[in-house]
Formats: C-alpha cells, sequence, structure tokens
C-alpha cells in the first residue's frame, strides 16, 4: 500500500500530502512505523485486521511516484492488483473520499506515473478531496496543491485521513466492493 506525496518537510501539510499522512496514520494505529529506506521509498510493515501490510511513501516526487511503487512490486513479487494507491484529489471537495478498484489517473499526475510504470490502470486507489471552497480554476494548479490547508479545513482533513485509514482496514478485512459502499458517500460534515 503506498500513500504519495513529496518528501521533506516543507511539503509537509500540503494538499498533495495527504496519502502520505494517511500512511503514516496506519503505521502509528498499528505501533508501526516507516523508517527502512529501500526502492527510492520509505517503508514499514504492519499488521493491519489479521493481514501483513507494506506500507509505503514514495520518495521520488509525486510525479515520479510509479518509479518506487513499481520497483516495490518487482522486490517483492506483488501484482498491482494487490495494491492500493492513495493519493489526493483536486475534483473531490475537502473531506470527501472515494475508492475504485481501477479507473483512470483523473489528472493526478502520481497516480498517472503509477499507471505508466505498471503498464495500466489495474490497481485500486483510494482518493481524499483537497478542494477548497476557496479553489477557483484561475489558480496555478502546482500552486494550490502545494499550498496547506486552512485552519477550517485543518480539521476536516484530520477526519478525512482518519476515515481513509478505516477505510483500508474495511478493504482488508472485507475487499474494496465492501469499503466502497461504506466509505463513498458524502461525508457528512461542512466543507466537503
Amino acid at each position: 500500500m503506498a500513500g504519495l506525496g513529496n518528501p521533506g518537510s516543507e511539503y509537509d501539510g500540503t494538499r498533495h500530502n495527504v496519502g502520505f499522512e494517511t500512511v503514516e496514520r496506519l503505521a502509528r494505529a498499528e505501533g508501526s512505523r516507516l523508517g527502512r529506506r529501500e526502492c527510492q521509498a520509505v517503508t514499514g510493515r504492519a499488521r493491519i485486521g489479521g493481514t501483513d501490510v507494506l506500507l509505503a511513501r514514495p520518495l521520488t516526487y509525486m510525479n515520479a511516484s510509479g518509479e518506487a511503487i513499481s520497483a516495490l512490486l518487482k522486490k517483492y513479487g506483488f501484482d498491482p492488483a494487490e495494491i492500493l494507491v492513495i493519493s489526493d484529489d483536486i475534483d473531490l471537495g475537502v473531506g470527501a473520499i472515494r475508492l475504485k478498484p481501477r479507473g483512470s489517473s483523473g489528472g493526478q499526475k502520481g497516480l498517472k506515473s503509477v499507471e505508466q510504470r505498471l503498464g495500466g490502470r489495474e490497481f485500486a486507489r483510494l482518493r481524499i478531496g483537497i478542494r477548497g471552497e476557496h479553489y477557483s480554476r484561475e489558480i496555478e494548479l502546482s500552486d494550490y496543491v502545494l499550498s496547506r490547508f486552512s485552519r477550517s479545513e485543518r480539521p476536516i482533513v484530520d477526519e478525512a485521513v482518519e476515515r481513509a485509514a478505516e477505510a483500508v482496514r474495511t478493504w482488508l478485512a472485507h475487499g474494496i466492493i465492501e469499503a466502497m459502499n461504506r466509505f463513498n458517500a458524502p461525508p457528512e460534515f461542512p466543507g466537503a
């Protein structure tokens, strides 16, 4: 399972790094940590819902995430259909989450990189909404995704990351359809 984002403290808390935040939240909740460097990623092991899981944060920056993920799949012999990639999504409002068993990148460059390196779209993805109420198409997208959440958005994002972590647990225990049925509904708080 890989959470996408950009490495480095200057990117901590930015909209683009909600994938990193979710993987870190899962690791902490399971008494694990991401500390091993391998295949251009920081990884850790956790047992989540009775399943042994490799958690990863690519260190290749968002737009080259596929390099690290494909190297990890090759090293460990995983099939793309066995993985879940967690990313931000500008087309979803802050706080919304969406799971899909496969699909297009939707313009998200990290997901596009993963698709290109894996040679297809046959991997599950969990997207976390980052579009705030003040977003405008007139704002440069790269500036927006690298900005931090507002003070009013941060609690909503924290709750979304927690819900995303719970969606991962459900996916592991009961499969993608059950997780989609439970978590793809709009959240019940303002801002989504």
